[in-house]
């Protein structure tokens, strides 16, 4: 989606919004919120200040916009826990993408979400962070009560643990091997409590 924004003077500026939150989010995911000032980032977006503020409000609910976009593409929790798929099925994709994910490119590793939340000195950054990373979260214990609703809280609180420890460990570089083989014994685990 193009933004046309027309300031007091001069001539309208047109930018792709969709390109500008795909610039934004990989600068978040390589330097964290507090190390992309708005100068770095609106000269990254080839856009002024002004034009900054027209179409995205603040930095902080431009950040917003690029935590939506990542979590809508990262990992597709909606596709993965479908009813009547195998749990331990589910949460060994769910792993082994993040895993993949999570190496993937060397400038931004980890998961940008769960870094923003463990990461930011911005109280209201870490909130919106926390929120992004609930979703995921109340879908994956939405799944396992149908199935196992004695092992719900238990699994939720292991993958989680796991994604966030492999997201950290990701962050100190190391590659998807190693996160993988992470995931595969955390997977052990989860299949133990839930009894298959």
């Amino acid at each position: 989606m193009t933004a046309n924004l027309k300031s007091g003077r001069g001539r309208p500026r047109s930018f792709d919004t969709e390109q500008a939150l795909a610039t934004g989010e990989a600068l978040f995911h390589e330097k964290g919120y507090e190390g992309v000032g708005l100068a770095a980032l609106t000269s990254a977006l080839g856009i002024k200040p002004p034009s900054f503020y027209a179409a995205f409000g603040s930095k902080a609910a431009f950040f917003e916009r690029v935590l939506q976009r990542y979590s809508a593409a990262a990992t597709p929790i909606a596709d993965l826990f479908v009813p009547g798929r195998p749990v331990i099925d589910a949460v060994a994709h769910l792993l082994t993408d993040s895993a993949r994910a999570y190496a993937a490119d060397p400038e931004r590793r980890g998961c940008l979400v769960l870094e923003a939340a463990r990461a930011s000195t911005d109280a209201d950054i870490c909130q919106l962070a926390r929120t992004a990373a609930q979703r995921p979260r109340a879908a994956i214990h939405a799944f396992l009560m149908q199935s196992h609703p004695d092992a719900a809280d238990s699994v939720t609180d292991m993958v989680v643990a796991v994604m966030s420890g492999m997201s950290a460990a990701a962050r100190e570089g190391w590659d998807e091997k190693r996160l993988a083989s992470v995931a595969r014994i955390a997977l052990m685990g989860i299949a133990a409590e839930l009894g298959d």
